[in-house]
């Protein structure tokens, strides 16, 4: 049997020994960086997607989930999966801002920026939670209060229209009302997705959150930050609608 010679033997020892201590390379190495300023002079938006969730997204993923788990970061927030999604979402939105001319490494760049945003998140839940109203006593709770919390009301959780699948139809009716009142052009695109969600829902994976934001950016053409003002809108009117079949129902 021939023998590679020790040489070769020695640089193979050695690439695995440099493999091994940059596990980075896994996940987020120069062909997400070169990817990312591909993505930057990219016109077409159908490209820009394609490049974006197929080579930066599940890098973005990957860092914002090395932070949240290394710093704790979750321990505040009500649901992991929301947290490191609006992480996510905020990195998207800074691509642009990103300049390798400048000569600073993307993976530097962003898990700055990701980490700054999380402490940022995390100080505010702090904060809102010691200024929090015990909802387990709502007899103690003052006329404002409650006003305030009513305001604030959601959407169901994706796990509520699991559980009440067969009132998509139902669903799909206030979505129309709602969209008879809204009135900026992006309001329109937003509720105008979301009906085309629900008339295809069999189609779509519920239990996937990027997909369904995926789905959403590309149906009314808005960025993340306009989408997340424009469903601020939409929920208020939901929510108004709900109030109103509720008293009628009483």
């Amino acid at each position: 049997m021939n023998m590679p010679p020790k040489k070769e033997q020695k640089r193979k020892k050695n690439d695995s020994s440099i493999k091994a201590k940059n596990p980075l390379k896994l996940y987020f190495n120069s062909d997400t960086q070169n990817a990312i300023v591909q993505f930057q002079v990219l016109k077409e938006k159908k490209k820009k997607d394609k490049i974006y969730v197929d080579e930066i997204l599940p890098a973005f993923e990957k860092l914002v989930e090395n932070l949240i788990n290394i710093h704790k970061f979750s321990g505040l927030h009500d649901s992991y999966e929301d947290l490191k999604n609006d992480c996510v979402n905020f990195l998207f939105e800074t691509i642009e801002k990103f300049d390798a001319n400048r000569g600073t490494n993307a993976f530097s760049y962003f898990n700055v920026v990701a980490k700054n945003w999380l402490i940022i998140r995390t100080k505010q839940k702090s904060q809102k939670i010691k200024k929090n109203v015990s909802l387990d006593e709502p007899g103690n709770l003052l006329s404002y209060e409650k006003d305030i919390i009513e305001e604030h009301c959601s959407l169901p959780s994706q796990d509520s229209i699991l559980d009440n699948f067969h009132s998509a139809e139902a669903t799909i009716k206030i979505l129309y009302e709602i969209r008879e009142k809204v009135r900026t052009e992006n309001e329109l695109s937003c509720i105008n997705s979301i009906i085309t969600i629900f008339e295809n829902i069999e189609e779509v994976d519920l239990l996937n959150k990027n997909a369904i934001l995926l789905y959403m950016r590309e149906l009314s053409g808005l960025t993340p930050k306009q989408l997340t003002t424009t469903m601020q809108t939409v929920k208020k009117h939901y929510k108004k609608i709900k109030l109103e079949e509720s008293r009628m129902e009483a």
